[in-house]
């Protein structure tokens, strides 16, 4: 007996109610208003990280129009994308939110949120879509298996089995292999996940007191590895996280995984390439300002007094003596620290606004023109679920609302 299910009648299943599975599911039923088109979540809640994302005001994507340059930020998925950003990238994205009434604004490091600032913006934006549309949202709906049976595909749940005609996976990570199986059990090669976008642990520094601090411009590095990266770091209860970290932490997600998130890092606070600069700045200083006490004479405008303090005291250097009377050694223990301070790194901690996982399906198993599975046809990917990750910054939203938009067109 055929499983085929009559065109008149066509089915779309979209998995996962997060901001990769509503972009998608809204798309679909703009393409095809003629299909039945329903979004499956097994939990009762949708768009969480939406809701989280950005602090409660959603990073919806980045200001960054130049298809080359925003390649750039993903460290996974980076030159695959670029078919898909070509079909749907952030400046498609800005009118598409426009088109509903929703305006986007650009902030000073060029990331964009709506005008509210406020998430519900956007999360109120997609249930009138799907509202308006007519896509049937099915909350508590688990997935238990998936199986295709001639060009149908059957999902089972609670023992019933549920027919559809083509299918759009976008259940996000999984911070375990495991949560993978189902799709493996399909044919496809799972990337083994790890995370990205983590804060550093430093249980043994002494820099709890300097939490909440933010030195604007540092440039962090992994020693004994060629991962470095630059940008604002933020002193943490337990450590340190801001961009400078977070960047560091995606583009070195693997390495930091199998180094068991024990490793030493070194802080440029100065952000300047060259050692030699430090030296003649505080040299410069130390002539036009010697009778002025050093704690209130600091020559480098992105570290604030409060952190000057901090690393005046950690180069051993008497902040209450004025410049005159600064030692040599002195000098070139603070050219160290303000260049090359060493921080012991034991752990990471993560957040629901900033986990990402880094690993999912390979993306050598899907036509990247398309979405759709090479192994499994009638079968697509979008968001998080793909061995896709960018930095912070609004990229991995804008992955998820490119490939959702593509997966949607069904081409095939």
């Amino acid at each position: 007996m055929s499983s085929q299910i009559p065109t008149s009648s066509k089915k779309i299943a979209v998995i996962g109610g997060g901001a990769a599975g509503f972009f998608a599911a809204i798309n679909c039923k703009t393409n095809f208003p003629e299909y039945q088109v329903d979004l499956l979540e097994k939990s009762n809640k949708t768009l969480s990280k939406v809701k989280v994302s950005g602090g409660g005001r959603c990073n919806v994507t980045h200001n960054c129009m130049d298809i080359g340059s925003l390649l750039k930020f993903y460290p996974r998925g980076g030159k695959k994308l670029k078919k898909i950003f070509y079909q749907f990238n952030p400046e498609h994205t800005v009118q598409w939110f426009k088109e509903r009434n929703v305006e986007l604004k650009t902030e000073a490091d060029n990331r964009m949120f709506p005008t509210t600032d406020k998430s519900h913006t956007i999360i109120n934006c997609f249930q009138d879509e799907v509202d308006k549309l007519g896509v049937d949202v099915k909350l508590g709906f688990s997935v238990d298996s998936l199986i295709k049976d001639g060009d149908v595909f059957i999902i089972t749940n609670d023992d019933t089995e549920h027919k559809y005609d083509k299918v759009i996976i976008a259940t996000g990570g999984s911070p375990k292999l495991a949560g993978f199986d189902w799709l493996k059990d399909l044919g496809h090669e799972i990337v083994t996940p790890v995370p990205s976008l983590f804060t550093f642990n430093m249980p043994s520094e002494n820099t709890a007191d300097l939490m909440g601090l933010v030195a604007p411009n540092a440039k962090v590095k992994v020693q004994g590895t060629k991962i470095q990266q630059q940008g604002p770091l933020l002193f943490t209860h337990w450590g340190m996280s801001g961009p400078a970290v977070l960047k560091t932490s995606a583009w070195g997600a693997r390495t930091l995984s199998e180094m068991n998130y024990e490793y030493v890092i070194s802080v440029n606070w100065t952000g300047f390439e060259n050692e030699d600069i430090v030296r003649q700045s505080l040299q410069q200083i130390k002539i036009l300002q010697h009778k002025k006490k050093i704690a209130k004479a600091n020559p480098f405008e992105d570290i604030t007094s409060r952190l000057w303090s901090y690393l005046l005291k950690k180069a051993e250097v008497n902040e209450t003596i004025i410049w005159a009377e600064c030692p040599k050694k002195g000098l070139n223990k603070l050219v160290n620290v303000l260049f090359n301070d060493i921080y012991d790194v034991r752990g990471k901690t993560t957040f629901k606004e900033e986990f990402v996982t880094c690993g999912g399906i390979s993306l050598s198993d899907v036509n990247m023109k398309t979405m759709e599975s090479n192994s499994c046809p009638g079968l697509y990917f979008a968001g998080e679920v793909l061995n896709i990750d960018g930095v912070t910054g609004g990229f991995n939203f804008q992955a998820a609302w490119s490939t959702a938009f593509v997966a949607a067109k069904l081409s095939s």
